[in-house]
């Protein structure tokens, strides 16, 4: 089989809720990386492009009908370029990474370009069709986050918790302090600002031009939601879903936007258009558990991985952990054996400080992994993530010099 090699990585910076990218359409922001992706690779031929692959949890607003293949059209590849939508909520950018390896691995692509898309603050109010015949009501589900359209068999068997109240679930269930949530949170908000401080993140960002009516337009080249605040500032936060509950804004991922493209080549595609491999994609798995509890899939998604391509935790020098809550990051730390302060787990912050676009969120992980595997001088790095309604997702890299 070829290999699945990981050529080049980019993404829009992170937009705050209601914040700087929150005029852009879905299908626009999407573009960003993709047009970017095509800029920065001017020797490659895009008629030869086998597909886009995107990750989008929404896909009920302007990311509808295939949000992947406006995308294409938006950022000027050609028609011939076909496209899909993946959905596994928070995984879906993730797995567009994953699948796209995949099909180059197994001969049925040699170029493809995998990414992911949300805008959050874009996403819609949507009502049902009437339930019956002259039916005098309705109603109204905002579709930001969470459950709508709940299935009663499901809510019977399974529950529809709030992501939120997942978190506390694992908290209590693990013994998850408040405390340690706090430390982790606020740690995640100071390797943040010292990554930023050194620059880590300008090499894997696009700015975003943005429009206004009466000057030039602004650039957006800086993640919008990174907020250092003091431990002794997120102690006093109230719990966000329950009285005594744990979770709060301060130690929680955001509800942002953004988009982010990887270009991914086979062997045959490196060589025809000289491509520069960055890394290269050992593999991914899939996990399912119990939806109530669903912060802890990377547990099993990431045994499961390990048992699939042969390779140890402790072989991994980066261990990106999508940071959904505090609450569940730790858990799963403790859950896979990882010390608490393991200095592999995401050792320039992650989505509580940089936000969690849901469907970007995986392809990031991925483009910050292989930027710090080349500054780190390591040669694997992890990158697993929860999944709502109770799934997991892990993927392994592998550097390429």
């Amino acid at each position: 089989m070829s290999e699945a090699y990981i050529c080049d990585a980019i993404r829009t910076p992170f937009g705050r809720y209601a914040g700087a990218l929150a005029s852009i359409r879905t299908d626009d922001l999407a573009a960003i990386p993709l047009h970017s992706i095509m800029a920065r690779n001017p020797t490659v031929d895009w008629q030869a492009a086998d597909e886009v692959i995107l990750g989008c949890a929404n896909q009920a607003g302007e990311d509808n009908r295939n949000v992947a293949r406006m995308a294409v059209l938006l950022a000027g590849l050609p028609e011939s370029v076909p496209a899909s939508t993946i959905n596994r909520l928070c995984g879906s950018g993730m797995d567009a990474v994953g699948s796209a390896a995949r099909a180059i691995k197994c001969g049925e692509a040699d170029l493809i370009i995998a990414g992911g898309v949300e805008s959050m603050s874009r996403a819609p109010f949507v009502m049902p069709k009437a339930d019956r015949g002259f039916s005098r009501s309705n109603t109204i589900y905002d579709t930001t986050l969470g459950w709508r359209f709940v299935n009663e068999r499901i809510k019977a068997q399974y529950g529809v918790d709030s992501m939120i109240a997942t978190a506390e679930n694992v908290a209590f269930e693990c013994g998850i302090s408040r405390e340690d949530q706090d430390q982790f949170a606020f740690n995640s908000q100071l390797k943040v600002a010292r990554a930023k401080e050194n620059g880590f993140f300008e090499k894997e960002i696009v700015s975003v031009s943005m429009p206004t009516k009466k000057s030039a337009p602004t650039e957006v080249s800086e993640d919008e939601h990174p907020r250092l605040s003091s431990l002794q500032d997120l102690a006093k936060l109230k719990p966000i879903d329950r009285s005594y509950g744990t979770v709060t804004a301060g130690n929680a991922s955001g509800i942002n936007d953004g988009a982010c493209a990887l270009l991914m080549a086979s062997d045959a595609a490196v060589a025809r258009f000289g491509l520069m491999p960055r890394a290269r994609v050992l593999g991914m798995a899939t996990a399912g558990l119990a939806p109530r509890v669903m912060g802890l899939g990377p547990v099993p998604a990431t045994q499961r991985l390990m048992e699939r391509i042969g390779v140890s935790l402790s072989q991994f020098g980066i261990i990106e952990i999508n940071e959904a809550f505090a609450a569940q990051v730790v858990a799963v730390i403790r859950g896979l054996g990882i010390a608490d302060y393991d200095e592999r787990i995401n050792p320039n912050g992650g989505a509580i400080a940089l936000g969690h676009p849901l469907g970007a969120s995986g392809a990031r992980l991925a483009t910050t992994a292989i930027n710090q595997m080349h500054s780190a001088d390591s040669r694997y790095a992890l990158c697993t993530m929860c999944v709502g309604v109770g799934q997991g997702i892990s993927i392994a890299l592998e550097r390429v010099s």
